[in-house]
Formats: structure tokens, sequence, C-alpha cells
């Protein structure tokens, strides 16, 4: 008989190639790097400063003082960290409690940081005790905390897995693994033929062609028929649906020259949708905000600081901070100066929310009038890292809305009249916004 190759020492490489790549996977995962102990900090070992309460100062700072101060930056005043150490004790009380009096007697310290700081009077304290300013005192006695390293967040391409393997390296030793089995099966394929062709078999290569299922469709002419009525309303259905999405820019989410998170301002800060969008109360539009009501915040908070509670995957505490300073940069504020610089530059926002020239709008009546919620159209956007338009805008969409719609008639004499004739001509308690006329087309049409 003719010889074919010794198969069964194929096998035994191959077997010995795929029992060393599986016993060098499970010792990596077995692998689990130490865990390096936590180096000490050195905030917390600090001791306090004057024989105050750190703690009860954190509160009365926050309290009294933060609206104006920060421990490390310059505010409206100084930044106060170390200050019990660059002033002495009974100056400082002196101060805090009318600052305006130590100004009036001539004191030269008092008289310069009044000077300083465009000789804006600090507000007085006089209910703060010695004690109280003691407590104050330790807490900004406090050692600066050193910047954490953040933790790795589950979940994140090519990161570290519990067992101290990545997923780039697993999905790297499973394509190995089927590469290898790819190999062996080929390889059986060759032996197998190799053996067949040795004991006389006629292994032949039967080659597939679809001609002859094209020239028996092609005959068949019912076939044909079917098959082209059934390709004709596939193409009219997705037509439709691509034609109907012109226009339709729902989930539209543009990158803004200003990074502005409705998370953190609307969600963790609670602020309401109507401080920043005034307008939506009185007017058709609700409107851009303008800079300076940003400003009314960020005047005083020139560094992002988190909620120690939430947790900021998607973008670093310094992108917050560097995108409030594009805010300064617009605006021509000097954060060191405390001051306005006259020099500005123009954000050019990217609009989201734009209807047809020929739909008519009112923020005014939905929001003042009927009481929608602002969430009702624009969605969960105290949940939006990057802002996008919730909802479709659609015709379709709106007119639902009105046929859903109860009307808020409570304490509005306007609809008092209207409400009880309808109410009484369809025979209900309630009337929707398409019962009192909301699918007039003169309603939203020009």
């Amino acid at each position: 008989m003719k010889k074919v190759g010794n198969h069964k020492s194929i096998f035994k490489v191959v077997t010995l190639s795929l029992s060393l790549l599986l016993s060098v996977s499970l010792s990596s995962f077995a692998q689990d790097p130490a865990a390096s102990a936590p180096a000490p900090d050195a905030a917390a070992a600090a001791a306090p400063a004057a024989g105050g309460d750190a703690a009860a100062g954190k509160t009365l700072f926050n309290a009294n003082c933060a609206a104006c101060h920060k421990l490390d930056d310059k505010m409206t005043g100084p930044a106060l960290r170390g200050v019990a150490e660059r002033r002495d004790r009974a100056w400082l009380i002196k101060w805090i409690k009318d600052s305006k009096a130590l100004i009036s007697s001539g004191d030269a310290d008092a008289v310069k940081v009044f000077e300083e700081y465009n000789k804006v009077p600090m507000t007085a304290f006089p209910q703060l005790s010695d004690v109280d300013i003691d407590n104050i005192l330790a807490y900004t006695s406090q050692p600066k905390e050193e910047p954490k390293a953040a933790a790795a967040t589950p979940g994140q391409p090519g990161q570290a897995a519990e067992g101290g393997l990545s997923n780039s390296v697993v999905l790297g030793l499973l394509a190995v693994v089927l590469a290898v089995l790819v190999v062996m099966l080929l390889m059986v394929n060759n032996v197998l033929t190799k053996i067949a062709r040795a004991n006389g078999v006629d292994v032949a290569d039967k080659k597939f062609s679809v001609m002859p299922l094209v020239k028996a469709f092609v005959k068949n002419q019912f076939l044909v028929l079917v098959s082209t009525i059934l390709m004709l309303l596939i193409g009219a259905y997705f037509a439709y649906g691509y034609l109907m999405q012109i226009g339709v820019d729902q989930d539209y989410a543009p990158i803004q020259p200003i990074h502005y998170s409705h998370k953190i301002h609307a969600g963790d800060n609670g602020i309401d949708c109507k401080y920043c969008h005034s307008a939506a109360r009185t007017s058709k539009n609700a409107g851009i905000p303008s800079l300076n009501v940003c400003m009314n915040c960020h005047k005083n908070i020139s560094e992002f600081q988190g909620d120690p509670d939430s947790t900021y995957v998607e973008y670093t505490k310094e992108f917050y901070t560097a995108e409030i300073q594009k805010l300064y940069d617009a605006v021509g504020w000097d954060k060191t100066a405390q001051k306005y610089t006259g020099k500005t530059k123009p954000v050019k926002w990217v609009r989201i929310h734009n209807l047809q020239d020929f739909v008519y709008f009112n923020h005014s009546q939905h929001v003042s009038v009927a009481g929608i919620e602002c969430q009702t159209c624009h969605g969960p956007v105290e949940t939006f890292e990057v802002m996008k338009q919730h909802s479709p805008l659609t015709m379709g969409w709106c007119i639902n809305c009105h046929r859903e719609t109860n009307v808020k008639v409570e304490g509005n004499a306007y609809y008092e009249k209207i409400h009880a004739e309808l109410s009484k001509k369809y025979g209900v308690d309630k009337l929707t916004a398409a019962q009192m006329g909301g699918l007039e087309c003169g309603k939203c049409h020009y």
C-alpha cells in the first residue's frame, strides 16, 4: 500500500499545541496581581490646626465662606488654605466678625486686603463665636489632598478583567484557538483525501453551478411574476420608510463648541430647566441662555470638583475644568484677577431642535398655560451628558399628544366657558387638546 504520511504524528502535534495554549491561558487567568497597599491619606493624618475641629469647620466654611472663598484659588476673596499661618489669630477674629470696623480703624493689613480685592467689603459674621472661627481655621489649615488615581471601570475596551487578563488578550487567545481548529480541520481533510485515493477510492472535485437553477426559474413564468410583485412590494416598503425619515432628526446630538453636561447641571445639581431657558415661560422660543446666566454660578466655580457619590467615566475632571475655561475665554473673564477683560469671543452653538418654517409652536402656551413638563418633549435631559433631540417632532407625534393630553383648565378663566360647552357636547369631564380644537390645521400651520 502507498504511504500517505504519518497522520498520527500530525494529530499529536496539533493536540500538543492546543494543550500548551490552554495551559498558558489558564495560568494567565489564575494570576492575581497583589494589590498594593494604599498610601496613607496625608490630609486625614494631619492634625487640626489651632486645636479646632476641622469637620465642624468644614460645615461652617461651606455655610458661610464658600460663596466668596476657595481653599486654593482666588474668588471674590483670597484663597484661605493656610491663612492661620499667614495672619495672627486675634486679627482674623476681628476681621471675620466685622471687617468694616477693622478697616475704619486704619489697620494697614485690613486696608491692603480691602484695596486689593476691588474694595468689596467682606460680609460681617458677628454670630460666629471664637470657637467657630477656630474650627474654620482648623479646616483651612489642613494640607491639600493629592488627587487619587481613578479606579478602572469594568466594561471598557482593553481593560483588565478580574483575573488580571485584559479583554483584548482573551479575544486574541480565542482567535488563535479558532485559527488552530480551522488549520486542524484542513489537515484532517487533506489526510483523509490522501488515504481514500491510496485505497483506490475516486474522490471527485464537484463544482456547484447555479446556471441550471437560473434557467429553470426563467422558464417558470408564474414564479417570475410572483417574485417580481414581491420585489416591488419590498422595494416600495423600504422606499416609503426612507422617505418618511427625511427631515426627522431624532437622536441628533451635535458636538458643541463648549461641552455642556445636562446630567451635571440639571441632574446632579438639580438646576431647573427654566432657570437657564427662562424665555420658555413667556416666549414662542425657549431661547439660548446668555453666557451671563452661566457666569452667575461660574464666576465663583472655576474648577470642576465633582460629586463624591457620582462617577464620571466618560470625561475627566480636567476636561470639565477646561470647558469652564472656554466659557471664561468667551466672556472675557480673568479668574485670577476676578474681573472682566473686555475681550470676548462669540460662541457658535449648533442648533438641535429645528422645526420647519411653516410650523408654528409656542413654548409659553405649552409650558405656562398647559403646564407641560420639559421632559415630555425633550426627554430625560437630566440624564443627558450630551444633549440630543429625544423626540421625532413629526406631525403624527404632535397629533397623538393632542389626542391623549387633557387640557388643564383649573384656575384658568379663559377655558371656563368653552370647557363647559364642549364637555356637555362630548359628554366628558375632561377635554383633550384635540377636542378643544388642537387638530385644526390653522393651529400649527400659517
